[in-house]
């Protein structure tokens, strides 16, 4: 247990709760060290009160993975999580919404048909097409696929889902979370990235000529060190792919829950309403972040596609 007069009294006076006044710092000292048993009772049960707040509150509780229910498939035991839960719902809800926006064929689209085309088109000339060329077709579809799973799947992560039902319901439940913020969700979509550009590189160039245009030219004394710095390299862009979107979408969402225990912390209004306001900037802030890590993922994986399918690169 930690005195009040090593940690002030800042935490009392936020929270609306004022200690008696002692004076100065040497004479509130020496009220401390020789205060009734009442004062000292109320300093420590209010700092002790402050303490077991922050031990218990976890910042990282909206990211974490929980099990809903299992599944028994002969000596294996699966456990479906919320996570699972966000993924199914992101790949059945564009499963379902993207070929229904898009089946009024209209000469001018409007409405959800207009922006799907839109940034569809865009992703295409402006993403695809300039390290592609004539091969863009082909292969744009995977990096459509990709841009709107991932930027659902972060849409989705910032509803506060299992909130809303326990507020509803009145019971705890688990039914939501960011699902990008799971490093095994985002390293299964870096892992498809990754087998896509190889693939794609090898059904373009032949397995043979691939490997043979896999590192640069050079001398053949060097050929070996630039074999294994382009094999780093291929294992090293997934991974970067898979840290990148799961960094930024679990830095937001502890960012955001930080803000919001200051009000839990501390109980003042004033504090309160600085950490509201700021939870809105912030959640705006997270609004554009999905959208750039969407387009970043889905921007790169086009880029290492494009390098794997021309011999040159």
């Amino acid at each position: 247990m930690i005195p009040p007069h090593l940690l002030g009294c800042s935490v009392c006076i936020a929270s609306g709760e004022r200690l008696p006044d002692w004076g100065p710092a040497r004479t509130r000292d020496r009220a401390i060290a020789g205060g009734s048993p009442t004062q000292l009772g109320w300093a420590f049960e209010i700092v002790q009160g402050r303490l077991s707040i922050l031990a218990e509150f976890n910042p990282l509780a909206p990211t974490q993975s929980e099990p809903l229910f299992t599944l028994v498939l002969g000596p294996w035991t699966l456990a479906f999580t919320n996570h699972m839960l966000m993924v199914t719902i992101a790949a059945t809800g564009l499963a379902v919404v993207i070929p229904l926006a898009l089946r009024p064929r209209r000469m001018a689209p409007a409405g959800l048909q207009n922006v799907v085309e839109a940034v569809c088109v865009y992703l295409r000339d402006g993403v695809v097409k300039p390290v592609m060329h004539e091969h863009t077709d082909r292969y744009v579809g995977f990096v459509w696929t990709v841009f709107f799973f991932i930027l659902t799947l972060n849409l989705l992560g910032m509803i506060p889902s299992e909130r809303i039902i326990t507020v509803l319901t009145g019971k705890e439940n688990y039914f939501g979370g960011p699902a990008t913020a799971n490093i095994f969700v985002t390293g299964a979509m870096a892992t498809v990235s990754f087998f896509m550009t190889h693939a794609t590189g090898i059904r373009q160039q032949g397995l043979r000529r691939y490997v043979a245009h896999f590192a640069p030219k050079g001398p053949w004394w060097i050929m070996p060190l630039l074999y294994g710095i382009e094999i780093i390299g291929a294992f090293v862009r997934p991974l970067t792919l898979a840290v990148r979107l799961f960094a930024n979408i679990v830095a937001g969402h502890i960012i955001l829950a930080t803000f919001v225990g200051l009000i839990l912390i501390f109980r003042s209004w004033a504090v309160a309403a600085a950490s509201v306001s700021m939870a809105v900037a912030l959640s705006l802030l997270d609004l554009l972040v999905a959208f750039i890590q969407a387009f970043i993922f889905a921007f790169l994986s086009a880029l290492y596609i494009g390098f794997s399918i021309a011999p040159e690169h």
